[in-house]
């Protein structure tokens, strides 16, 4: 038995020109409406043309595989390398039995399901045998905890500042499902919370679709507004939903985000995202190891 671990993301554009394609790629074929596209377009442009995800994630493949020493593939659900290609790539080199890991630590079936819906198809439509055994969920993994707080703390620097942790949000209708996403966002926020000590935190989504429905919250925005309220003149903004950088965090908290703050006289922080942290890969390879039929 050949075994490998296959890291599964979201996928994003390395170029303004692949945005029209790559939104195309999110929406199933649906078209945006231009505004909207344009709208994307700029927070794009304003982070430098590209999203750095795909460097990160291979990046923490690498790291994961030097520590597992077994290999270590990435398939993306929206962008290159696309997860059918990590199949085939797998398949070619007599891989049988992998482990599945999103990089996204809480499980929603709106988004881990998908990704996992998506890997599926491409094993039928490629025809590979590839066992594949799944981790849904890793949002209160010791480790996983433990890398968040080092960060936290890390931009804390033994200050008592309010803390508020955030995660992407998802339509409303998921919590009508009975889908677990939003417990287990919010779990991973205490976690992090009781790890650190600290003293005040809350919790928001952030991201919320460009869409009629309605989108869990609270928001970003009514927390900052509150805090305004209480004359809060600091605070650390803490995202515990995603492990890399991409334009959620590059642009939603670091221009979005802190810009609104500093129109409310708040100044924002954030603390460095997890990308390659020694701890988190450990994290990883912890959860690899549990299903590795193989130990190692």
């Amino acid at each position: 038995m050949k075994q490998a671990v296959l890291l599964l993301a979201h996928g994003a554009p390395e170029s303004l020109d692949q945005i029209d394609q790559y939104l195309l790629n999110v929406r199933g074929g649906r078209p945006l409406l231009p505004p909207v596209v344009e709208e994307i377009r700029r927070r794009y442009a304003l982070i430098g043309g590209r999203s750095p995800l795909r460097e990160l994630t291979e990046r923490q493949a690498r790291a994961l595989e030097t520590l597992l020493g077994v290999p270590v593939y990435v398939g993306m659900r929206n962008w290159t390398p696309y997860i059918r290609e990590a199949i085939e790539r797998m398949a070619a080199q007599g891989i049988t039995h992998a482990v599945a890991i999103c990089m996204a630590p809480q499980y929603s079936n709106m988004s881990v399901g998908f990704y996992f819906r998506r890997t599926r198809e491409a094993l039928v439509e490629t025809g590979a045998p590839i066992e594949i055994s799944w981790v849904e969920s890793f949002h209160r993994h010791p480790l996983l905890v433990a890398a968040f707080a080092e960060r936290l703390r890390a931009v804390l620097n033994g200050r008592s500042l309010p803390v508020l942790f955030t995660a992407h949000s998802l339509p409303e209708k998921v919590l009508a499902s009975g889908d677990r996403y939003d417990a287990e966002a919010r779990a991973t926020a205490e976690a992090v919370a009781a790890d650190v000590r600290l003293a005040r935190w809350d919790f928001a989504y952030q991201s919320q679709g460009m869409t009629e429905e309605k989108w869990l919250g609270p928001t970003v925005e009514s927390r900052l507004d509150a805090y305004q309220q209480e004359g809060l003149k600091e605070i650390v903004l803490a995202p515990i939903g995603f492990v890399s950088d991409h334009v959620e965090i590059l642009y939603d908290v670091d221009i979005l985000f802190r810009n609104y703050a500093a129109g409310r006289g708040i100044t924002l922080r954030r603390p460095e995202s997890l990308n390659d942290s020694p701890l988190f890969i450990r994290a990883l390879a912890e959860v690899a190891r549990e299903r590795l039929s193989c130990p190692v």
